[in-house]
């Protein structure tokens, strides 16, 4: 087992090139260009049905392309079988042998290759160890938690040390607190194997918390692809902005544009947008996402550049925040979050705020 100290050197670049999967009329996936650096810990993330889970099963090689070609270093693995990839599988259902132990279950991928049980021995101990399980090496999956079972998962596909490791939903069996507590261990191991990690989701927080890179699939395409904090920070469409987090869309008219700056009008109220003045027009139409964090609440009209005011209509306590439902009648109904420790309204549903923010606090994206 590789102890860590290679980082990224040890892992493997994998590149899809206008990989498609067509079922009848339906192309599940559809033209997808990728490239997953070395040692990289890469996300799929997209709802049901966008083709996530199948350019996975491709990669894997249990799914075969209708076209395009896939590429590990550069060679062309497209017709392998999965048994010739050398890639390591987790399961969202863990897919563990009842009948065995911890210590047989991750045997097992080692066996296969001929590897005897005394000549694994160091590998097993090593892989139970990288999933703090040492001390369960001969109790039987049944008598394990879900948390337990995931680990011991993960253990029996990096003990024979895999070119990459493939990750298909693997914590949306679990408990919240148990996923969360599982996130920052697969980030750890991630850093400490350096292996290629390719990891498929639809929770957006997973998404942010563990990746290098994240690809946002629609439709069997990818709609933006790139750093989480970037995507989240610049979501390039509407769609993008509205499934990585959650987003006000304010759509109006564009007035005057001016040192990369532009005024525009929604329901008759004039706003200001810092960025991205040069893909649009006076007169035309704009669409612009707010994200709820980054409206102030006030009692009184603030300094902000933008401002308006409304009435709450509904809002929540989740202890470290408060998130609310603003109804205003200029832009219509408005979410907005903030830190309850620093709260400075008083959350009663029919009460008047203002909610303000600046210019360079939202972002101009493609209505689609």
């Amino acid at each position: 087992m590789p102890d860590g100290s290679t980082g990224a050197r040890s892992g493997h670049a994998l590149s899809l090139r206008n990989l498609s999967k067509v079922y009848g009329s339906l192309a599940a996936v559809d033209g997808v260009d990728l490239d997953v650096p070395r040692g990289s810990f890469l996300t799929l993330l997209g709802p049901s049905g966008s083709g996530k889970t199948t350019i996975l099963m491709a990669i894997a090689g249990f799914v075969e392309p209708s076209g395009g070609s896939i590429l590990l270093d550069d060679k062309d693995i497209t017709r392998f079988p999965p048994d010739k990839r050398n890639f390591g599988m987790v399961f969202q259902g863990y897919a563990l042998f009842p009948h065995m132990t911890v210590a047989d279950n991750i045997w097992f991928p080692l066996k296969v290759r001929g590897v005897s049980k005394a000549d694994a021995s160091a590998k097993i101990k090593s892989a139970l160890e990288l999933v703090q399980m040492g001390h369960l090496a001969e109790r039987y999956p049944s008598q394990l938690s879900g948390g337990q079972q995931q680990r011991v998962a993960l253990a029996r596909a990096i003990v024979f040390e895999p070119d990459l490791l493939l990750l298909d939903e693997p914590l949306s069996a679990l408990d919240k607190k148990l996923r969360a507590d599982l996130q920052w261990e697969l980030k750890s191991l991630h850093q400490r194997l350096g292996t290629t990690f390719i990891y498929v989701t639809h929770d957006q927080e997973e998404a942010l918390s563990m990746s290098d890179t994240i690809i946002i699939l629609r439709d069997g395409k990818i709609e933006q692809q790139g750093q989480p904090g970037a995507l989240y920070e610049k979501p390039a469409t509407r769609f993008v902005a509205d499934f990585l987090g959650k987003s006000n869309f304010l759509q109006g008219t564009v007035g005057e544009k001016k040192d990369g700056a532009f005024t525009y009008v929604c329901g008759g109220q004039p706003l200001v947008q810092v960025g991205a003045a040069e893909h649009t027009k006076v007169n035309g139409d704009v669409v612009v996402a707010l994200r709820p964090e980054k409206i102030a609440l006030s009692a009184e009209r603030p300094a902000a550049t933008n401002a308006v005011s409304g009435k709450i209509t509904a809002f929540n306590y989740y202890g470290s925040a408060y998130h609310f439902q603003v109804q205003t009648e200029a832009l219509g109904e408005l979410i907005a979050t903030t830190p309850a420790w620093t709260c400075q309204i008083e959350p009663s549903i029919g009460n008047t705020i203002w909610l303000g923010w600046e210019p360079d606090a939202s972002v101009v994206v493609r209505d689609r």
